[in-house]
């Protein structure tokens, strides 16, 4: 039965590694993997009467990441509707080319530590088609956007989904993924960050010819101020309630949700039926990638399955006794996640090494946090972030690999370095 779990994953895993060349959703992938897993876990196990209850057990962790995704994701998706990312976005402006990079950089690197990596990316890159006139140009700021997004979320507890993971899951606490990853994450950006700046100093920011237009006429300035600080602040507080009241992250991030819902429908309750259709919860939940929560429930559900069967345990003591050093194990899971998807990589791990092992803010979780969230940079296809960027600018694989992989990836190594030396040092 083992066996068959084991292939039955891989088939799946490879299926989810392959989706764009496959043109099959990973989404779908991972259900059919899922299903697969627990049925054939179901019929050839000997505990049957106990797999209900490990099931249970399953969607109860499962269901407090998604609802907490869900409720974040449509607080993004009502900022965007509003237009309010333009609250940021109208402040950058400059005339040189090196100095418009580090603002964009550093602007995606904390911007995505509060929303999204994925969410971010999507802004910024969106937001360099109205600044830059040359493609060129835009596929460098591009390959910035991209490693300063997933780098701003690694030290968040709300900035990727794998620390999201982590934080629901009781591996990491805010304050200290905060004050442990940050440095890492920042060198992690600087490195690449700094080297294209110095090679486009000199040279002046080029505009369209014709300017787009922000202006949504659906809103005024004030409104797109409200949401747009009122979301953030719902989104930073969430930790803030968890620490207060001791209740689950989803708890706290329906009740903000809810407090944005009442905001909106009384500062538009006065609109036409036509315009407050485009402005409420209700349309914002419909522009959710729902796709993407069906993708987190079936690749959590499949790895359950291993982890109920000692599987990734087993995987976990492999490891240590042919590789040794956790701290190689890491580096290498983050190498990884450049070529698959971070979210099982990190899910797997949860699964391999339990917290009485290695208690909440443990060096492993730490690591892993940094590790799994910036590796997904060396390519494009690594990070959700990367692959948005590449559908926006139709960012060709190679020129990526060519241009921005050895950078990205020594931000990478040089971050990791600085985490392991920030840790015995503090240790």
């Amino acid at each position: 039965m083992l066996t068959a779990l084991v292939v039955i994953f891989v088939v799946a895993y490879i299926a989810i590694a392959l989706e764009h060349p496959l043109n099959i959703n990973k989404a779908a992938s991972a259900l059919v993997g899922a299903g697969l897993l627990w049925t054939v876990y179901a019929v050839f196990s000997s505990g049957g009467n106990n797999i209900p209850h490990e099931l249970s057990e399953t969607l109860v962790g499962i269901a407090q990441i998604i609802f907490f995704l869900m409720g974040a994701m449509t607080i993004v998706e009502l900022i965007d509707a509003h237009n309010g990312f333009q609250v940021v976005t109208s402040k950058i402006k400059t005339t040189k080319l090196s100095t418009l990079m580090l603002l964009v950089g550093v602007a995606t690197f904390f911007l995505s530590a509060i929303l999204d990596n994925l969410t971010t990316a999507i802004v910024m890159v969106s937001l360099m088609k109205k600044l830059l006139a040359r493609r060129e140009d835009r596929l460098w700021f591009a390959g910035i956007i991209i490693i300063a997004a997933n780098a701003g979320g690694a030290w968040s507890p709300i900035g990727d989904v794998t620390t999201t993971m982590l934080w629901i899951g009781g591996q990491i606490t805010p304050i200290n993924i905060i004050t442990g990853v940050f440095l890492p994450s920042l060198v992690n950006l600087l490195v690449p960050l700094l080297a294209m700046a110095f090679v486009t100093r000199g040279r002046s920011v080029e505009s369209p010819v014709v300017a787009q237009r922000d202006d949504n006429d659906l809103t005024t300035p004030l409104e797109r101020s409200v949401v747009f600080w009122l979301g953030l602040g719902v989104l930073i507080a969430v930790p803030v309630f968890k620490a207060v009241t001791h209740l689950p992250p989803f708890m706290g991030i329906l009740f903000g949700l809810g407090i944005l819902w009442l905001v909106a429908d009384l500062m538009h309750r006065n609109k036409a039926e036509v315009q407050k259709d485009q402005l409420t919860i209700s349309h914002a939940i419909k522009r959710i990638d729902m796709s993407s929560v069906i993708f987190f429930i079936g690749i959590l559900l499949a790895v359950a399955v291993l982890e109920h069967t000692h599987i990734l345990s087993s995987i976990a003591t492999w490891l240590d006794n042919s590789v040794g050093r956790l701290d190689i194990i890491v580096v290498l899971i983050g190498l990884v996640s450049a070529i698959v998807d971070n979210v099982p990589l990190v899910a797997a791990s949860m699964g391999m090494y339990s917290l009485e092992q290695y208690p909440p803010d443990s060096f492993l979780w730490e690591f892993l946090a940094y590790c799994a969230g910036t590796g997904g940079s060396i390519l494009i296809i690594g990070s959700a972030a990367g692959v948005a960027a590449m559908g926006l600018e139709k960012i060709d694989f190679i020129w990526y690999l060519k241009k921005i992989s050895t950078l990205a990836l020594l931000g990478y190594l040089a971050g990791a370095l600085v985490y392991v030396v920030q840790f015995n040092l503090l240790h």
